[in-house]
Formats: C-alpha cells, sequence, structure tokens
C-alpha cells in the first residue's frame, strides 16, 4: 500500500468522504492518536480496518460520532449518565460502551453486542464527520500491538509498503495534543467500569455517575487496549524506579536508550527525556518510543515518571508496553 499525506483543505476533507462513501479507509487526526477510518456501517470496509492492521477479530473499534445524536443512532442505552458525561468530556477522549443496535455490523464491535462509541474535539476529524455524515470507526493507524501513530509521518512510516493494495490517503493535522487513546467507560454493567484508562480520569467520572469500578484487565474485553501486550516497541522495553537506574546501566554492558522526564537540556547520551508533567509526558510518550526504538539499541529504559491518579493512564501504557520483556 502506497500512502499519501495531504494538509487538510476543504477539497481533500470532500475527497476523503467520498472515498469513505465507496468503502475505502482514511487516516485522521484525533486529539488522541491518529486513526485508521472507515464507515462504522461497511462491513466491508470495517473488514479492511482488520486486515490492514492485522487486529484480531474480536478486539472491538471505536466508532467516532458528532457528539450525542451520533451516538444515539447506532448504540441503545443512551440515559442520563450519558448525557452528563457527554456535556462535561464531548468532543474529547472519553469513550462509552453502550448497546450496539442491530443494525449496526457486528465487525464494528469485534463480534459484540456492545458498541464503544466517542465524540473527537479535533478539528479535521470533525469536519470530516461532518461532511461525510455518519459514525467512523477509527482505531490506531498502525500494525495491531505496537505503538500508536501521534503524528501523519508515524502512520506513513507504518503503513507505507504493507502488503495491502491501493493507495491510503493520511489527513495531516499535526501532532496529536492528547497523545495516548481516550478513557472508555462500560456502561452496560452495573456499575460502570473503566476498561482503559485514559486522561478523563476515574475519579472526574465517578463525581458526575458516582460508583464506578476499575479494574486491571490483561485480556480482551468490550475495549481495545486491554491485552496483557500493547503499545510495544519492538526494542525490549523495561521500567526502572528512579533510585534503580544507575544500577541497572551498570548492570548491563550494553548500550541501552534512556527514557525519563526532566528538564530540557538536562538530559545525558542515551537518554531522551519528556516533561514532567502527565499531560505533557502523555503527549510525547509515543514519539518517545519510536525514536528510541529507531536507535536499534539492546534495550530501553523507561524511567517510572509518577504515581497516583494523574499518571494512571501512563502507567497502563507502560506496563502494556513492557510486558513483552517480563
Amino acid at each position: 500500500m502506497k500512502t499519501r499525506i495531504e494538509t487538510p483543505s476543504p477539497q481533500v476533507i470532500s475527497d476523503a468522504a467520498e472515498q469513505l462513501h465507496r468503502g475505502e479507509l482514511v487516516v485522521i487526526p484525533t486529539e488522541t492518536v491518529y486513526g485508521l477510518a472507515g464507515s462504522t456501517r461497511d462491513p466491508a470496509a470495517l473488514q479492511s480496518i482488520f486486515e490492514i492492521k492485522g487486529r484480531p477479530s474480536d478486539n472491538p473499534l471505536i466508532a467516532h460520532v458528532d457528539g450525542p445524536i451520533g451516538a444515539r443512532s447506532i448504540t441503545n442505552g443512551w440515559d442520563e449518565r450519558c448525557d452528563r458525561l457527554s456535556e462535561a468530556f464531548w468532543p474529547g477522549p472519553l469513550t462509552m460502551v453502550l448497546h450496539r443496535q442491530g443494525d449496526v455490523p457486528p465487525g464494528a464491535a469485534g463480534g459484540r453486542d456492545t458498541l464503544a462509541v466517542r465524540s473527537p474535539s479535533h478539528p479535521v476529524a470533525r469536519e470530516l464527520l461532518d461532511v461525510f455524515g455518519g459514525p467512523l470507526s477509527a482505531p490506531s493507524a498502525n500494525r495491531s500491538g505496537s505503538i500508536s501513530p501521534t503524528t501523519a509521518q508515524h502512520v506513513a512510516m507504518d503503513l507505507d509498503g504493507d502488503h495491502a493494495e491501493g493507495s491510503l490517503l493520511i489527513i495531516d493535522g499535526g501532532a496529536c495534543t492528547v497523545g495516548i487513546e481516550s478513557t472508555v467507560l462500560d456502561l452496560t454493567t452495573d456499575p460502570p467500569r473503566v476498561l482503559r484508562p485514559g486522561s478523563i480520569t476515574n475519579e472526574a467520572i465517578a463525581e458526575l455517575i458516582g460508583n464506578i469500578e476499575a479494574p486491571v484487565l490483561g485480556i480482551q474485553d468490550a475495549s481495545p487496549g486491554t491485552r496483557s501486550r500493547h503499545y510495544a516497541p519492538v526494542t525490549p522495553m523495561e521500567l526502572v524506579e528512579p533510585r534503580e537506574l544507575a544500577d541497572r546501566i551498570g548492570d548491563d554492558p550494553s548500550p541501552v536508550v534512556v527514557i525519563r522526564s526532566g528538564d530540557a537540556g538536562s538530559g545525558e547520551a542515551g537518554e531522551l527525556l519528556l516533561p514532567a508533567d502527565p499531560g505533557g509526558f502523555a503527549e510525547g510518550l509515543y514519539d518517545a518510543l519510536r525514536r528510541a526504538d529507531a536507535m536499534g539499541l539492546s534495550r530501553i529504559l523507561v524511567v517510572v515518571p509518577g504515581s497516583g491518579s494523574p499518571w494512571r493512564a501512563v502507567r497502563d501504557r507502560l506496563d502494556r508496553a513492557a510486558a513483552t520483556s517480563r
């Protein structure tokens, strides 16, 4: 597959919508990561998403909609909790799992009776949803299980030259500002469950709808990103506590790359620095993992950046990315 990157314009958005109506796929920017988008109502387009990504067939997709009206057109069970959550967090990085309407293809939900849905805030994604006029299923535009893309260039690196035939339009909306995937909340259970942590915290959700659960998942559930291995670089990766870093480097005679938080200009050779705040760290995490992977060294050491609620989503991504080397 040959990829081509285009700067968003009314003509590019119109062309992308036409391609989607023909059953083709388009890569779109969102505030979280870049998504490989196809029509939620088109079984053939959904199958293409799974094939291009090499995605397991039971791994559900997230349907992207313009807002509550779009969500209600493809799900059942929208209630006053959904109203409160959408008023507070939509458009934005919160995904709600509800019951799938019967006319929505099972492939949009990994064969499940539930459907994950969210309303993205990125202006390019919103414009395309408006012009296309329907929901778009859009998992991360990369090979399944690998590091998610947060720039158009990341997508091209992953998918250009893929075995699939044809060409793939990538709409370049700049670097993603959130940088990790959305919080996923399953509202079909009692109490509701946070299946995947994100920048919308469990505490913020509970303030609006009351008691929720947040199980630590290691198998496929009604949300993407719940398998034990995910977001993983090719290079073996380990998490280390700050106090352990010097000893860990000393124990490994081969070259390693270190990712840690720190002030710009304070890093040493072989270090990639990320901001010390949770939002900044999350925004730059996947790009740093990709740069570390490209160095071709023996190991990536990531210094655990923080703890507690603000760091929950970052730690989730790091734990799953490091699972291959444990």
